[in-house]
């Protein structure tokens, strides 16, 4: 039986892994899709929505105006606007719904997934690849259970890129700050 730290600098590894073969290029195409959005909405089911969730959270208080599909608040979607699907197999029908239906409204997609071949993909405008395990493939082995190093990836790869967009923005922490939620 491994310890907790084994188990723990395994998890660390995988994810390194994972985000170390993240693309440059798709990962700049994805930034600038978010900076030019007027809207950007996001769209995935179980783990895969609550690591997109956080996403959501970070980069509002970033300025860029972010809802997550079947919010209650959410507003129509145009063509100046993005969604943004995470489905790590690519083919998980809520989400590829939700694609086609963007689709008819000329919105711009972006697909975060393991399967750039798949049926979102093929919808997709910029395809951000993560080499793991998902239900469709098995880029890796993973000690951890089914698509977990896909969902931790989405979270930990969110907020790196808030570090970048941060940059690019021009924005100090202060400013990150005063766009945080007050009625806490």
């Amino acid at each position: 039986m491994k310890t907790y730290y084994e188990n723990s600098q395994a998890v660390v590894a995988e994810l390194g892994q994972l985000l170390g073969k993240v693309s440059e290029e798709q990962q700049q195409e994805y930034a600038q899709a978010l900076l030019q959005a007027e809207q950007v909405f996001f769209v995935g089911v179980g783990r895969v929505r609550l690591a997109l969730e956080a996403a959501v959270k970070r980069l509002t208080h970033l300025g860029i105006h972010c809802h997550m599909v079947g919010d209650l608040n959410e507003p129509p979607i145009t063509d100046k606007d993005l969604l943004v699907v995470g489905s790590g197999s690519g083919e998980s029908l809520f989400p590829l719904g939700i694609a086609k239906k963007a689709k008819t409204f000329d919105a711009r997609i972006v697909h975060l997934t393991s399967n750039p071949e798949s049926s979102i993909a093929q919808l997709a405008d910029v395809i951000v690849r993560f080499e793991s395990p998902s239900k469709s493939s098995q880029a890796f082995t993973s000690i951890q259970p089914m698509t977990t190093v896909f969902e931790q990836g989405l979270l930990v790869f969110h907020d790196v890129l808030a570090l970048q967009l941060m940059e690019e923005k021009g924005m100090t922490f202060e400013q990150l700050k005063a766009n945080h939620a007050n009625l806490e």
